[in-house]
């Protein structure tokens, strides 16, 4: 865990909706998380890791489905801190481990673990409903709660830290071409647990072309 520490400045892009994103650069204290059962990396306020096309195209499909009215990015400047970074092995190892926990915790109680799954609009069959993922990302930072609350109540203090980001590559969209292991969607997500990790927002501006 000695090098889990992130502090660098880092830049991503939030797609949303024109309305919020000049309330999230004129009022940045006010940043709603996504709660959903479903988010990849668990509850979070996310953005794309510098990819400026993939968010906006992320808007472009909310406004199809009509649940954004005027598809636009926002630019976050932000640091992971200590972050559960699935390109890292050991995180990868942790995440299996407490995937077991939660198995066996429902399965003492009678419940199914809840699965990922398609949409019907997918023709890829991304899984992009991940139900399950969710699930065992929220369960691994409810436990690391328990267990800070229990060193509070008996030594006044915790040495355990909780995870302040989480970040993952994800292959999605189908093959870029015919026999590519390139898929069209692929990118780095961010899930930021911990809203102090973000240092601002702005508009990102097009590229100019100077004489």
């Amino acid at each position: 865990m000695l090098y889990s520490s992130r502090p660098n400045l880092m830049i991503g892009f939030h797609g949303c909706d024109e309305s919020v994103r000049n309330e999230l650069v004129n009022n940045p204290n006010k940043i709603k998380k996504s709660q959903e059962k479903f988010d990849w990396l668990g509850n979070g306020f996310y953005v794309w890791e510098n990819n400026f096309e993939r968010a906006l195209k992320w808007a472009e499909d909310k406004l199809e489905r009509g649940t954004v009215a005027n598809p636009s990015v926002v630019g976050v400047i932000y640091q992971l801190d200590y972050c559960l970074d699935f390109t890292d092995s050991q995180f990868i190892g942790v995440l299996c481990d407490y995937y077991e926990l939660l198995k066996t915790d429902l399965e003492f109680t009678g419940k199914k673990l809840p699965q990922n799954k398609d949409v019907k609009r997918d023709a890829h069959q991304d899984l992009v409903l991940r139900e399950l993922d969710c699930a065992v990302i929220e369960y691994l930072h409810q436990k690391i709660e328990d267990a800070i609350k229990r060193d509070e109540e008996e030594k006044g203090f915790s040495e355990i830290r909780r995870f302040d980001t989480a970040r993952g590559i994800f292959t999605e969209g189908g093959p870029a071409y015919e026999g590519a292991g390139i898929q069209t969607k692929n990118h780095i997500q961010i899930c930021i647990r911990n809203l102090n990790c973000i240092k601002g927002f702005f508009i990102p501006r097009e590229t100019a072309k100077f004489p």
